[in-house]
């Protein structure tokens, strides 16, 4: 699913005020965290990720989480990442059209 440059803003408005769900430390990214992810995209859409690593280390593990989980990143800063993936069965998350 290809979201647009405004949809993209819209998400990212709706998670600035979000929590981290998922945090992704000293161990690194493992089968157990990608399922967490996968998990809490099911549920909730759009979810806030804290990924504990240095820069290229957290630029790998963002592109190795959306390629394992479908998702699509809507923002990076810093330590937090913003995903979002649609739920085909249970829509939660209205996006605007464009």
């Amino acid at each position: 699913m290809s979201l647009s440059d405004h949809q993209k803003r819209y998400l990212r408005g709706l998670g600035h005020h979000l929590k981290p769900v998922v945090w992704i430390g000293q161990h690194g990214l493992t089968d157990a965290v990608l399922g967490e992810i996968g998990l809490a995209l099911d549920s909730h859409e759009l979810i806030k990720v804290k990924v504990a690593a240095d820069r290229e280390e957290r630029a790998t593990i963002t592109q190795h989480v959306c390629a394992a989980t479908g998702a699509e990143l809507i923002h990076a800063i810093g330590q937090m990442i913003v995903l979002f993936r649609r739920n085909p069965k249970k829509p939660k998350v209205a996006l605007p059209s464009t």
